[in-house]
């Protein structure tokens, strides 16, 4: 006989505590936002560019930042490929720059770097400065100019006269119209000019201390290393030099000089907020978002700098920092809403 109270059935104390956790488990899942999808960033790159600037470095953390690198098949529609939200690009040729004005057209909400157009006007030396030459950029913090320079498309005969008329004085640099070949050539008189193969561009040189600042621009984010670059020229090397003086490639990063012992009014890097206004400024002007700009500082002058050449899609893998500061940019791109698409396995890196 039992008294004093209800008869009920017995529990098991484990089957409630899982029952409790699954209600809440339930409740959770109905609450919780959605897992973030990856950013998927399509590439389409020279085998040899992909490989300097997809590091492991830069692979581990985009990965961890959700962000997706997929190859893209240059020879087939890009319709057919991804989805993609933003596609990197750095091919040349007529056949690429279709298919990708083509997508562009098409798939509006995709953010392609950078659109071919804008690309063009730093592939032509002949137009690539003019942006710099026209905005004649004069702040408290100093003066940006571009050196005196010459197209040059004639017979090399005809090269000294054409010198003379435009002003120009020796030593002059020379460089391929076309901005595919680092190469440039040094000539330091008259006669070294006839052997010289157009088209090109003719720069006159400025003595700069031997320093050359590269400028990588992301987006908003500027970056700044010094590199090594041709030594200064004075009367007595044009007296005694004759000839065409080339060299393969200038500066890079085996060159760096940011822990070289250095004349500090060498070295002192320009003014941050005048190297902020030029970006803002060509990044307007240009309707680009990734290139560099190669900098000089006039020798004996605090304040005067040049700029004597801009790349696109430069080699970032040499920037110090380079994977934060490039999975920061492209998470920045993506704050817009995308609609959800189907995910990539890893086995796609």
């Amino acid at each position: 006989m039992v008294s004093g109270g209800c008869v009920g059935a017995e529990v098991d104390p484990e089957a409630a505590a899982a029952a409790a956790a699954a209600a809440a488990a339930e409740r959770d899942e109905a609450v919780a936002p959605a897992p973030a999808r990856e950013l998927v960033v399509g590439y389409a790159l020279t085998s040899k560019k992909a490989k300097s600037f997809l590091q492991p470095k830069l692979r581990g953390l985009a990965r961890k930042k959700g962000i997706l690198f997929v190859a893209i098949d240059h020879k087939r529609p890009l319709s057919d490929q991804g989805p993609f939200d933003i596609v990197l690009h750095k091919l040349t040729g007529k056949g690429w720059q279709q298919l990708l004005e083509e997508y562009r057209e098409t798939h509006p909400e995709v953010t392609v770097l950078d659109p071919p157009g804008a690309i063009a006007h730093l592939l032509d030396r002949q137009s690539m400065l003019q942006e710099v030459s026209e905005l004649d950029l004069t702040d408290r913090y100093g003066k940006v100019r571009v050196p005196k320079q010459l197209f040059v498309n004639t017979d090399p005969l005809s090269i000294p006269a054409a010198v003379t008329r435009a002003g120009l004085s020796l030593p002059l640099v020379a460089k391929p119209l076309v901005a595919k070949s680092h190469e440039l050539s040094l000539a330091y008189d008259p006669t070294s000019l006839t052997k010289l193969e157009p088209p090109l561009v003719l720069q006159e040189f400025v003595n700069h201390g031997g320093v050359m600042f590269k400028v990588y621009i992301v987006g908003d984010a500027i970056r700044v290393v010094r590199r090594f670059s041709l030594p200064n020229v004075d009367e007595g090397d044009l007296s005694n030099n004759a000839g065409v003086f080339r060299f393969p490639r200038v500066s890079c990063a085996a060159a760096s000089a940011d822990d070289a012992d250095l004349d500090p009014c060498v070295a002192e890097l320009p003014p941050r907020p005048l190297l902020e206004i030029l970006a803002r400024e060509l990044r307007r002007r240009l309707g680009l978002r990734l290139f560099n700009i190669d900098m000089i500082r006039e020798h004996g002058t605090r304040d005067r700098f040049y700029v004597i050449d801009m790349n696109y899609f430069p080699g970032y893998g040499k920037m110090p920092g380079y994977e934060h500061v490039f999975t920061d940019f492209l998470l920045s791109l993506s704050q817009k809403e995308y609609k959800r698409r189907p995910s990539y396995s890893s086995g796609e890196w």
